[in-house]
């Protein structure tokens, strides 16, 4: 008898897998290992920054007070008694009409409480002229004005990236405090799947999920392990997922959950006592994607059909594996574009288009990528997003605002909005 699956809503489908991720601990990484990791400790201001006053410019410094009243025609004079590179402290305080040669990044010398940019001087033998006055603290910058001692930085759950690297670097973290990342396994089943090596023939396919998966996990920085491919044996494949879930901390499969006589994973999961938290979401493509749980373990049962495991990975395995490293922003981030050509078919469910945005002179336009059924391929190499249409909608047109989910972004965000 064929099972007759209720759908969920895909904000109820993601709600639930992340209600069931458990974060794996936290490891201590030499700084230059930390990109694409996740912070686990908050990054605190350890010192000042900058930790003493200097100059933003190469120029001179001098008192304010001495630069009173200069004018066009009336140009004050400054003797220069020195010269300060970066890195390095003036060996006395100026006085009255004297000024140091100073270099950016450089600290300001006593007495100094002004900086001139070389631009706004006329340079002679032994010094300089200007011809405007300058306000005490001008063109300085002020010991900690861009952070103070003690001050929160970045917060844990934060997903590190170049400038978090910098910011880690400046305070002196050489070791970081980040959540460990898991180990994921992949397996590709269905008999009609060939190797990408081997030629194709009647009936067959080659198996595209299976590299395009890893792709995904590669682009997040993630290990994982392969188990290959699996033809549609019921006993075979419960082995190798039953080896598989014993050596990784999350398990990916593509093919399988759909109702048809030779899809094996729901009498998997029920073998293996896993708990299904759902085996149907109202969407298009990827209806039959199925998430179970079995102890601290997330099961991704990910549709045969590329386009749709693409969708499926990127709405819920991707969130999950970043929940697992304590990331604050999992999910895929989003904004508004205007629709660059019809989509006239109804969507009883929501609908996840492989599209392309750009900008344009009008603003962001998005339009299908191409070929856009669940089992396409192409539109995939080319989209950069997904169109999202929700469920109930009759039909876009042409200059109507649609949302999308932007792919490949190094930063998600906090919240699922759609």
């Amino acid at each position: 008898m064929v099972e007759m699956r209720k759908p969920i809503q895909v904000a109820e489908a993601v709600r639930l897998v992340i209600a069931h991720v458990q974060a794996l601990g936290t490891e201590q990484v030499a700084l230059e290992h930390t990109y694409g990791r996740v912070l686990a400790e908050p990054i605190i201001a350890k010192h000042d920054v900058p930790s003493f006053d200097r100059s933003p410019y190469d120029g001179f410094a001098v008192r304010a007070a001495d630069t009173v009243g200069a004018s066009g025609e009336n140009r004050v004079a400054f003797t220069v008694i020195g010269e300060i590179g970066a890195g390095y402290v003036a060996d006395r305080a100026i006085g009255e009409g004297e000024a140091y040669r100073i270099m950016t990044g450089a600290p300001i010398p006593m007495n100094a409480d002004a900086v001139v940019m070389l631009e706004q001087t006329v340079e002679g033998t032994d010094g300089f002229t200007l011809r405007k006055p300058f306000s005490p603290g001008e063109n300085i910058s002020f010991k900690g004005e861009d952070a103070k001692e003690g001050e929160l930085l970045i917060e844990a759950g934060t997903l590190i990236h170049p400038g978090t690297i910098a910011l880690l670097a400046t305070f002196g973290y050489a070791e970081v405090a980040v959540a460990k990342r898991p180990v994921v396994g992949i397996l590709s089943t269905g008999t009609e799947l060939l190797a990408v090596s081997e030629p194709l023939v009647p009936g067959k396919i080659r198996n595209s999920n299976g590299p395009m998966i890893a792709a995904q996990l590669d682009r997040m920085g993630i290990a994982y392990q392969s188990y290959g491919m699996q033809e549609d044996d019921l006993d075979a494949c419960a082995a190798i997922v039953e080896k598989a879930l014993a050596e990784t901390d999350v398990l990916i499969t593509t093919g399988g959950v759909s109702v048809g006589d030779y899809d094996h994973l729901p009498a998997i999961y029920e073998r293996l006592g896993a708990k299904v938290l759902f085996n149907k979401v109202a969407m298009r493509p990827g209806s039959v994607t199925t998430v179970a749980v079995l102890g601290d373990k997330l099961l991704f049962g990910l549709s045969g059909n590329p386009s749709a495991c693409f969708t499926g990975f990127e709405l819920f395995a991707r969130p999950a594996i970043l929940g697992m490293m304590g990331s604050q922003t999992p999910y895929v981030p989003h904004m508004t574009a205007k629709l660059g050509e019809d989509i006239l078919k109804p969507n009883p469910f929501t609908r996840f288009i492989r599209a392309i945005w750009e900008m344009t002179p009008e603003g962001i336009v998005a339009v299908p990528a191409g070929f856009n059924k669940s089992n396409a391929v192409s539109s995939i190499a080319r989209g950069n997003c997904l169109i999202v249409l929700p469920s109930g909608t009759r039909g876009y047109t042409t200059g109507m605002t649609v949302d999308l989910l932007l792919l490949g972004a190094e930063q998600g965000v906090g919240e699922w909005v759609l």
